[in-house]
């Protein structure tokens, strides 16, 4: 595979600022109409050749391996085309070579890449993005550095025989209001839970009810994968839990005390939304939140940054190294699972 165009630590020190401003106050048009179940690709911005590095579309995974280390090969499973489809915690922006000329913020270390290597994959296509949600997946998605990135599923070409999927967070703005809300919410009420108390509207509590419909969001999105690719391996690829069932850690997430509690429910009502919607499609879900349990943001070893940007190990809030080389193991681990029932492309 063809590594991607990277850049120099000088330039992501200049984009440093706007992330870090960006990838939490926004979530790109989460709160967009939910897709059909067999939506057609759009593009709504300028034809570009797919292949071509930086132009939103195309990058593979490159070698992977940097930063997180590369994964034995696993014998058994016959990848031709893997496609990635995802958001930050898919792109795992700093881990550690970053490519910026498309504005998604894919690294070389991150889960399809190390997945990828693992399986002997002809061809990656990487298409995942920082910032997308449900909508990034049949239209054009605006990205930090104000270019586009295609529609996801213009990758979804015929010969692709895997096919994985991390969505659902930027929906409704949940990471955003979530995280940068729940931080900028903390010097209100220190003791207290002023991220919660916001989120009570109507008798119920408006986070959690965004969540019920990201569900069908998420499931609409594997059921027109499926009508493109009725014979690929798809896989959902769940969230890792960002805050742990006991105790805080405001050098690294600074919330106010109680609402670590209301954080770590919305996270996992999230992985549970997620799961819904791979029932109700039949796909295989990757549970990371299980697996990431006692690798939150305040445990010694972390699958997800705090809250200070590193530009040689993860963006704030964003996956490690080491998680995204958790989240390959657990992608790995399912399709091994699938290939010995029988049930792989």
């Amino acid at each position: 595979m063809t590594a991607p165009a990277t850049t120099s630590p000088r330039r992501l020190a200049l984009l440093a600022p706007l992330l870090a401003l960006g990838l939490l106050a926004s979530a790109c048009g989460g709160g967009a109409d939910e897709p059909a179940a067999s939506p057609t690709p759009t593009t709504s911005t300028p034809s570009a050749d797919p292949s071509a590095p930086g132009d939103g579309e195309g990058e593979d995974g490159g070698d992977s391996g940097e930063g997180a280390g590369a994964l034995p090969e696993v014998p058994g499973l016959d990848v031709e085309r893997y496609v990635s489809l995802g958001d930050s915690f898919t792109a795992a922006p700093l881990v550690p070579e970053t490519e910026t000329q498309s504005g998604c913020l894919r690294s070389s270390g991150n889960y399809p890449s190390l997945v990828a290597e693992a399986v002997d994959a002809a061809e990656l296509q990487d298409v995942s993005c920082t910032g997308a949600d449900v909508t990034s997946m049949i239209g054009a998605q605006p990205t930090v550095n104000g270019s586009f990135n295609l529609p996801q599923f213009d990758a979804l070409t015929p010969g692709t025989d895997l096919v994985t999927v991390g969505i659902g967070g930027n929906d409704f703005d949940v990471f955003s209001r979530l995280l940068a809300g729940c931080v900028r919410r903390a010097d209100a009420d220190p003791e207290g839970s002023p991220c919660r108390d916001a989120q009570q509207r109507g008798g119920g509590d408006a986070l959690l009810a965004d969540l019920r419909r990201t569900s069908d969001r998420v499931a609409s999105v594997l059921r027109g994968i499926e009508d493109r690719l009725p014979e690929a391996t798809v896989l959902l690829v769940g969230y890792p839990v960002l805050v742990p069932e006991d105790g805080t850690c405001p050098d690294r997430l600074p919330l106010a005390e109680d609402d670590y509690d209301y954080v770590r429910e919305v996270n996992l009502a999230l992985n549970d939304a997620l799961r819904r919607a791979a029932r109700a499609t039949d796909t295989p879900f990757v549970d990371v939140g299980t697996a990431s349990e006692g690798h939150d943001v305040c445990a010694e070893d972390p699958w997800v940054n705090g809250d200070d940007t590193d530009q040689e190990r993860a963006l704030a809030y964003h996956p490690t190294a080491e998680g995204q080389r958790a989240v390959a193991e657990l992608v790995l681990e399912t399709l091994t699972r699938l290939e010995g029932e029988g049930a792989t492309a």
